[in-house]
C-alpha cells in the first residue's frame, strides 16, 4: 500500500487526496492547528490522523503539498526540518522561480521533488480535475499511479521542475483575471442600468477567448486604437468609484504593440513584442 501525506487538506487538497485513498492508498494528515472544518473534511474522506509532522514524513512515500500559494515555501521548510526521502509533490499555484526555491528547500533532505499543478474544480463523483506534473521521470510514474481510473487525470510534462507551474500560472493569468474583469464590467453596467443588455451580448458567445489564439495578432494590430479605448474605460470606472486598475493595465500592455498599426503579423511575432517596450528596450 502506498502511503501519502497531504499538506494541508483544504477543499482541493482533501478532494485530491481522497481520490488516492479511493484508489487504495493510505492518506495521512496532521490535525494539529487545523480548523474544525478541515477536521470534518478529513474525517469525511477517511484520512488517517497522525500525531506530528515527523510521523507523517517518516511514514509517507509521497507528500502532496496543496495549500494557498503564499504558504508553499513555509510548508516546504516545515517538511525539510524532518527526514523525508520520498517524493514531494509541490502542487501549489506558484511561479517557476518559487518552484525552484521550494525544490532547493526540500531536495537537500534527500527527497525527490515533483512540480505539480491542479487545474479544475475539486474532484468528486461528478467532477474531474487535471494534475500536471513535471520533474524527474522516475518520480512521475508513482504519482500518476496514485490516481489511475480516478477523478484526477494526470498529465506528465517533459522537462524539469517549473514546467507544470508555468502552465498553471499561464492559465490562471487569464482565468482569474477574466473573472475579476467580468465583475468590474457588470458593476459598471449596473451603475447605468444596462447589465441585462451586457449579459445578452455575452451570451452570444460560445467559446473562450483563450481558445482563439488566431485572434492574438489582430489584437496586436488594433492596439493603437484599443489602448485609448481602455483608457476611456478606466476613466469611466474611476468616475463610478470602481477600480480602474485592470483597464489601465490592459492599456499598458497594448502600448507594447503601438507601432504595429494594422500590420500583418503571425502569432509568434505578436507574442514576442510583449517582451519588449515600444522603444525596443526589454520589458
Amino acid at each position: 500500500m502506498t502511503v501519502v501525506g497531504v499538506l494541508h487538506p483544504g477543499s482541493m487538497g482533501a478532494a485530491v487526496a481522497a481520490q488516492a485513498s479511493f484508489n487504495g492508498a493510505e492518506v495521512l494528515w496532521l490535525p494539529t492547528g487545523r480548523s474544525s472544518a478541515t477536521k470534518e473534511r478529513a474525517q469525511r474522506y477517511g484520512l488517517t490522523a497522525v500525531s506530528d509532522l515527523r510521523e507523517l514524513t517518516e511514514r509517507a512515500d509521497i507528500i502532496l503539498s496543496i495549500c494557498p500559494p503564499a504558504y508553499a515555501e513555509d510548508v516546504a521548510a516545515e517538511v525539510s526540518a524532518h527526514p523525508f526521502t520520498g517524493v514531494y509533490v509541490e502542487g501549489n499555484a506558484i511561479s517557476p522561480a518559487s518552484m525552484a526555491r521550494v525544490s532547493s528547500i526540500v531536495a537537500p533532505t534527500g527527497a525527490t521533488v515533483v512540480d505539480g499543478s491542479v487545474i479544475g474544480s475539486p474532484p468528486s463523483a461528478s467532477k474531474s480535475a487535471r494534475l500536471y506534473v513535471s520533474g524527474p521521470a522516475d518520480a512521475l510514474t508513482p504519482v500518476a499511479s496514485l490516481f489511475t481510473n480516478s477523478a484526477v487525470k494526470v498529465y506528465q510534462l517533459p522537462g524539469g521542475v517549473g514546467r507544470a507551474s508555468a502552465l498553471k500560472l499561464s492559465y490562471s493569468s487569464y482565468q482569474k483575471a477574466s473573472r475579476v474583469l467580468a465583475a468590474v464590467s457588470y458593476a459598471l453596467a449596473h451603475d447605468y442600468g444596462v447589465e441585462e443588455e451586457l449579459l445578452d451580448i455575452a451570451q452570444g458567445r460560445t467559446a473562450s477567448y483563450l481558445a482563439e489564439t488566431a485572434y492574438i495578432p489582430k489584437v496586436a494590430a488594433r492596439s493603437w486604437r484599443w489602448g485609448p479605448e481602455m483608457r476611456e474605460v478606466a476613466s469611466a470606472l474611476r468616475d463610478a468609484g470602481l477600480p480602474p486598475d485592470l483597464a489601465e493595465a490592459s492599456a499598458a500592455v497594448m502600448s507594447r504593440w503601438d507601432d504595429l498599426k494594422d500590420s500583418p503579423l503571425d502569432i509568434p511575432q505578436a507574442l514576442e513584442r510583449l517582451h519588449s517596450r515600444p522603444d525596443g528596450e526589454p520589458g
